[in-house]
This record gives structure tokens, sequence and C-alpha cells, in this order.
């Protein structure tokens, strides 16, 4: 099993820049795929980034293509996701989450392992 806890985020001003990180426990992380989901007020969750367990491929929502880049260190546990040129809109928190397997990488109920969330206000 995979325990997972997120931090980084914050307020940032339109335009700026957060790295989130997300450090994961378990010996068996280097076999998941990793996610990055946000989820703002009275919204669905949406799928932002994704990694395949080597990380040698990655997913992007359409919204964030440009912007994001999601990399892991599987010799860490970690998995990050850094955010440039953010919007208002990008306000949500967002998830970590891990996943045994390399299809369907961009729908929520397809992952095991959930963080517990870090905000990420941007001001405008």
């Amino acid at each position: 099993q995979v325990q997972l806890a997120e931090s980084g985020g914050g307020l940032v001003q339109a335009g700026g820049s957060l790295r989130l990180s997300c450090a994961a426990s378990g010996r068996t992380f280097s076999t998941y795929s990793m996610g990055w989901f946000c989820q703002a007020p009275g919204k669905e969750r949406e799928f932002v980034a994704a990694i395949t367990r080597s990380g040698l491929s990655t997913y992007y929502a359409d919204s964030v293509k440009g912007r994001f880049t999601i990399a892991r260190d599987n010799a860490r546990n970690m998995v990050y996701l850094q955010m440039n040129s953010l919007k208002p809109e990008d306000t949500a928190v967002y998830y970590c989450a891990g996943r045994d397997g390399s299809r369907w990488l961009t729908v929520a109920h397809e992952y095991d392992y959930w963080g517990q969330g870090t905000q990420v206000t941007v001001s405008s």
C-alpha cells in the first residue's frame, strides 16, 4: 500500500508559479502510475496531469498544457507538479493520486490511493 502527502500549495498572484510536492511511502511506489487532480468548491474533481511508473510518458489536461509539468523521482519516492503562468481559474484543492496500472490515467475513480490535498489559490 502507498500513502501520499501533498505540500507546496498557497496563495499566489496570477502569472506566478508554485511547485507542488507529493511524498509517497511504501516499497512499491515505483510500480504505480501517479496523477494530479484538482477540485474547486461545488465542482467535480478534474484531471490535471499523470505520469507512468517509469516516468517515460506524461499526460496533461488541455487547460494546463504548456503551463504545468509533472515529474517523479522514484529514488526519493516523490512526485512533483510545477505550475507556471497560474490563472485564477486554477484555484482549487490539488490531490496527488496513485494506481497500479497504466491505462485510463485521466479518470479519478481508477486510482487506488489519494493524498489529503493542498490548497492552491490564485488571486487576480
